[in-house]
């Protein structure tokens, strides 16, 4: 298990988002908050081809220099 981070103040953050239909409007909500509230840098989202499936590999490695990564079902 990776460290917690101290703060989350100019952090990146990444987004998977599992292609279900709620998923998109959870992760607006989220980001506005991360960013508003704690001043996150950047966000990068990913949506995944299929809820189903694992997280392609190309997917993670975009994802990779992030400091968290989140990943939500969004029924």
């Amino acid at each position: 298990m990776a460290p917690a981070l101290g703060s989350l103040a100019g952090a990146v953050i990444g987004m998977i988002d599992n292609a279900k239909i709620g998923t998109e409007r959870l992760f607006d909500f989220i980001e506005t908050s991360l960013r508003k509230e704690h001043g996150v840098r950047e966000v990068i989202r990913r949506r995944k081809p299929d809820a189903s499936r694992p997280v392609p590999a190309a997917m993670l490695a975009e994802l990779s220099g992030a400091d968290a990564i989140l990943a939500a079902i969004g029924d």
